[in-house]
């Protein structure tokens, strides 16, 4: 049987096997090889997974050798520029792991390189495939609450991770904030123009590096997101999909992050004795609905590259969009350590 997805798999730690089950759930997908720094930790992949296809520890050999037309990118996030410009300058399509790539100098090669190439090179950002956001944008984007002038997201969460991320400078905005910011992206309809961003680590946090921040953004739309989030907040937890507050004109849209999904909206404006307007106005409660979707997360945000593919479209996460995502990261960074205002346009024409 010939399938017209030949996908290589580079990068064979734990969340490869997501990538791995969606391709094998596909008809028309074969993996036809295994890229990892540790040629053991590939053999033992395949053999978890059921696979007889090669293994190998260099990109480009594997890509010369087994000629796929797609590469999932399961690396390290130091390694997604390489990888990125490699698959695609061989000529493969590249679905990869958040982030983009490391510098806004890096995300704009990537980019150039996607659009001059032909071949789409997406990123994951599962937390946008969830019934529930959809809802949520849905009831926003409807014209519920009217124009939207502000937008805030909590998150506040304590994972004791060990390795790695205990040890980096920023393990909030480095490794977690870029889902947060990307949903507020597609919640808003609405790009970056500036951040003010204030990073710290507070007491009794186990991390190195600063585990907390506070960021302002100015949008595209004229509204302001506002993020609060910490990855050492003992007690309370929020859902790690954030809880959510969207003002509008017309009334406000809460998200818990969970299953609470609703806006309440002014009915009529009511006047008081004097005929002057009552000093709370009465509203109504909006229920949001949630769309039937048959796949969701990793593997619905997965479904959408390939359905990319086949109508010829570019994916709702591509490269040429998720750069914005990871502007806000960057330009947040950039403004905690000058402590000031940073406008996301200098950032990416300096690049």
């Amino acid at each position: 049987m010939t399938h017209p997805y030949r996908v290589i798999i580079a990068g064979c730690g734990a969340m490869a096997n997501t990538w791995a089950d969606y391709a094998l759930q596909r008809p028309d997908t074969e993996i036809v090889g295994l890229v990892d720094l540790y040629e053991q930790t590939a053999l033992a992949f395949a053999t978890r997974h059921g696979l007889t296809c090669p293994t190998f520890t260099d990109i480009r050999e594997a890509i010369q050798t087994t000629g796929p037309n797609i590469v999932f990118d399961v690396t390290i996030p130091a390694s997604h520029y390489g990888i990125a410009m490699t698959a695609l300058k061989e000529g493969c399509h590249v679905f990869g792991e958040k982030p983009l790539a490391e510098s806004f100098s890096d995300c704009t090669d990537i980019v150039q390189t996607a659009r001059s190439t032909g071949h789409i090179q997406a990123v994951m950002q599962n937390r946008r495939f969830d019934p529930r956001i959809r809802a949520y944008q849905h009831l926003i984007s409807g014209g519920a609450i009217g124009q939207v002038g502000y937008a805030g997201a909590d998150f506040f969460i304590g994972p004791h991770f060990g390795g790695f991320r205990d040890l980096m400078d920023s393990p909030l905005l480095l490794d977690m904030a870029i889902h947060t910011f990307d949903q507020a992206r597609y919640i808003l309809g609405a790009n970056p123009v500036s951040v003010y961003c204030h990073e710290f680590n507070p007491p009794g946090s186990w991390y190195q590096g600063n585990a907390m921040a506070l960021c302002i953004f100015e949008m595209s739309d004229g509204s302001v997101f506002n993020y609060r989030g910490s990855w050492c907040a003992e007690g309370v937890p929020t859902s790690w999909e954030a809880s959510w507050r969207v003002i509008g004109e017309k009334g406000t849209a809460i998200w818990d992050g969970h299953d609470d999904i609703y806006a309440e909206v002014v009915t009529a404006q009511s006047l008081d004795a004097d005929g002057k307007p009552s000093f709370f106005q009465p509203s109504e409660r909006i229920e949001a609905e949630l769309p039937v979707m048959d796949k969701t997360g990793h593997h619905g945000c997965l479904e959408d590259m390939f359905a990319a593919l086949e109508s010829g479209r570019l994916p709702e996460t591509d490269c040429s969009d998720n750069q914005f995502s990871m502007a806000m990261v960057l330009a947040s960074l950039e403004s905690a350590r000058t402590g000031q205002k940073v406008f996301i346009a200098d950032l990416l024409k300096n690049t």
